[in-house]
């Protein structure tokens, strides 16, 4: 039986955001001329479909992650193009009796100056990165006070947060797996806070509860953050986090009754967990316990990352050291042990580029056991290519690389069966081949979509052992009130500057007549080699449904969609935009760095920008918590040619007052969270306060630029349901009122 396909995942990337079921936030690391290139493209296709085909699709998809980029188009009939202002909502105030906004008064450090290569940079608001002062708590309780009224007066909020709670309610289900001689799945009934674990004799047993994360607190906001079962399936390790912050608690089960046992492991983040086959213990990675808090809202930097073997019943301080890097304290690691368990293999990381060392240790080269750092033979000593674990028999291993293939390649082949998922013009593509030949054996049939194993609309089951071979359903999903053959599917492919076909899907209601009457969310990544597949989220169906959208997922290059090759890639900025009231611009993480930096470069280009958890400071981001990490796709503004191309997009440090009569910034809503250590708080936070002090004291700057600062809430993952709702309904209501969207019933 197959079930899911083997994936490593690679913690450091802020891009890496889980929200439950709607979301996960990734982004891009260039500034946004592209995306205004990629805006007046997508409009041309927009009115062309328009004018010569009422049948063929434009612009439209699912967002599976809530994160890089998303824009909103709006009808054209509500304002004239050219008009620098966002549409005017009937029921407000009009420009000549409204007010500009009175924000609350910052205090102004002027007298901090940073010296960058002889250049002179002002940081008056460098104070804002104590989170813990009275000052900074002072400023985010002020801008909440200014933004909670303005959100809760906005018509739609309600209506969204009520349809977006009835359709989120249905059952979601993950792929079963089998541990040991047990079946697991997570399943949620509709609206629980977290998915519960469950755990079956067989595929045809009545599931019982076995871990259920909304028990670990009241309001849901500590949730489960990775697992790991020992190879007999008799127990099983699991992280805890509390309020999204990257911080995990391990904690440990004996399966049978799911009883609890007194292990504990602290200092936890960006942790592999790896058990040896004797199921004595397991490997995992700690930080060095460090001076202050550790809970998520501090903005320390994670240096020198450690491997360590925990022995099951004994404690962390008795834990073996089994590998360091002191001379590199920005390197991170994780151990898998293979699959015969005989060898240990350790994949060493120094930032996000699609490259890592691997290392590895026969364990019947240590017969008295792991008592210590382990004799690391280093099979690959260098970053030149990325080298995944896929299986082994014997010493003849299978990895997945992009060593000289910048589609990546299997290389050492030499076994049965082997299941190879393809990404095939962003659809993926299931095959199975006979490894010791390399013959193609089936290409299973499935429709579009993603193949992997969390929460899945569809679930197939094969058994390998019966021939003919073929998967059959073995449970779908409904969501009530949803009926997808009232909606189409389809993807096209359209011209970028160089040539270079770029796919896009687009889904939109059957029949939708293409005369530019319709608002558009136009989402995409391109960035740290992730690829954008299809996936289902309630919030755009929403937007579809009810404000009458058409979505769009374009798959622009720097995603892994086209390999490395398109990541490596130049971008052409192109000039020449379009009417700016027409457009919501949205993204999060890397995103909310795109959405920033392209209200920069064009605020008369957009509507309203919505920036989710984003990067704004670009000349100091690396030094707080994992932000080192990110400087392989960023750059450092400590080496003098990187500084220079960093200062010309960074947000914080490109906010100017709009040039023209009338021009003003679009309306902006940034949203962060208190517990995020990913991208922390104080990107968000400098970059209000300056937009504030240079662009809200204009007075042609009638649009709100306002801030929500969420609490018990981080980067996104293992976010509640209820505040996953919530955080949709402000946004999508912050959005109609400046697109001045009515509710279609």
């Amino acid at each position: 039986m197959f079930s899911v396909t083997r994936s490593v995942s690679r913690h450091l990337r802020h891009t890496a955001v889980i929200r439950a079921g709607d979301v996960a936030g990734v982004g891009v690391g260039v500034g946004g001329g592209i995306w205004v290139q990629f805006v007046e493209q997508i409009i041309l296709r927009y009115k062309a479909a328009a004018t010569s085909s009422p049948s063929a699709t434009p612009v439209a998809a699912r967002l599976a992650h809530r994160g890089a980029l998303s824009l909103v188009r709006a009808a054209p009939r509500l304002a004239s193009p050219g008009h620098a202002h966002p549409p005017r909502n009937p029921r407000a105030p009009t420009s000549s009796s409204r007010m500009a906004f009175q924000y609350p008064h910052v205090y102004r450090d002027d007298a901090v100056v940073d010296d960058y290569h002889g250049i002179k940079i002002p940081d008056p608001y460098s104070w804002l990165e104590d989170p813990d002062s009275e000052k900074t708590q002072a400023f985010v309780n002020a801008q909440n006070q200014l933004t909670m009224p303005y959100l809760e007066r906005c018509e739609v909020r309600n209506l969204f947060k009520e349809r977006m709670t009835e359709l989120y309610d249905y059952p979601k289900y993950s792929c079963p797996f089998k541990r040991g001689s047990r079946y697991f799945h997570f399943y949620n009934t509709g609206l629980q806070n977290q998915s519960v674990m469950y755990v079956q004799e067989s595929l045809e047993a009545e599931p019982t509860v076995f871990l259920d994360p909304n028990t670990f607190s009241d309001d849901g906001t500590v949730a489960l953050r990775g697992y790991a079962f020992s190879e007999d399936g008799e127990y099983l390790a699991y992280g805890t986090s509390d309020s999204g912050s990257d911080w995990v608690e391990m904690r440990f089960l004996r399966v049978e009754g799911a009883v609890p046992l007194d292990d504990r492991l602290h200092h936890v983040k960006f942790s592999c967990m790896s058990w040896t086959h004797d199921g004595k213990g397991l490997f995992y990675n700690s930080y060095p316990e460090q001076e202050g808090k550790s809970d998520g809202t501090e903005t320390s930097t994670n240096l020198n990352q450690k491997l360590y073997y925990h022995v099951l019943g004994t404690p962390q301080a008795q834990d073996c050291l089994c590998a360091e890097f002191l001379e590199q304290p920005k390197w991170m690691s994780g151990a898998e042990v293979s699959d015969d368990g005989r060898y240990v293999l350790l994949s060493i990381r120094e930032g996000c580029d699609p490259v890592n060392r691997l290392w590895y240790c026969d364990l019947q080269s240590t017969p008295q056991g792991i008592t210590g750092l382990l004799p690391w033979v280093k099979l690959i000593d260098n970053f030149d290519a990325e080298y995944e674990y896929v299986t082994n028999e014997d010493t003849v291993f299978t990895f997945k690389t992009n060593l000289e293939a910048p589609r990546y390649r299997l290389i050492n082949i030499d076994f049965s069966f082997l299941f190879v998922c393809f990404l095939h013009d962003v659809k993926n593509v299931l095959k199975m081949y006979q490894l010791s030949s390399g013959e193609e054996l089936r290409t299973f049939p499935l429709d579009v979509g993603s193949v992997h194993s969390p929460m899945g609309a569809i679930i197939y089951h094969c058994d390998l052992t019966k021939d003919p071979l073929q998967p059959h359903v073995f449970r779908e999903v409904t969501v009530k009130g949803f009926d997808p053959s009232e909606y189409q599917t389809t993807q096209i492919f359209y011209p970028s500057k160089d040539g270079t076909e770029v796919p896009m899907f687009v889904v939109h209601k059957k029949g939708l007549q293409l005369d530019g009457s319709h608002p558009a969310f136009l989402y995409g990544y391109g960035g740290f080699n992730i690829s954008i597949t299809p996936s289902y989220s309630v919030s755009r169906l929403i937007f579809v449904r009810h404000l009458g959208g058409v979505l769009a997922v374009a798959n622009i290059r720097g995603g892994g969609e086209y390999g490395e090759t398109w990541h490596k890639a130049e971008y052409l900025v192109k000039e020449g935009y379009t009417s700016s009231s027409k457009l919501t611009i949205n993204g999060g993480s890397n995103g909310g760095l795109l959405v920033a930096a392209c209200v920069n470069q064009r605020p008369d280009l957009f509507g309203c920008a919505v920036a989710q958890v984003g990067v704004m400071d670009m000349l100091k981001f690396h030094k707080f918590t994992i932000g080192h990490a990110w400087t392989t796709d960023f750059g450092c503004s400590e080496i003098k040619e990187q500084f220079d191309w960093l200062i010309k997009y960074s947000p914080l440090h490109n906010i100017r007052v709009p040039d023209g009569e009338g021009a003003q910034y679009p309306s902006v809503l940034l949203l962060t969270g208190d517990h995020d250590d990913r991208v922390v708080p104080l990107h968000s936070l400098k970059y209000l306060a300056t937009l504030q002090h240079v662009v809200g004291h204009s007075p042609h700057q009638t649009n709100p630029l306002f801030i929500h600062v969420d609490t018990k809430s981080g980067h996104g993952a293992g976010k509640p349901t209820s505040k996953v709702i919530q955080e949709v309904a402000d946004t999508y209501a912050f959005i109609a009122r400046c697109l001045n969207l009515s509710w279609i019933k």
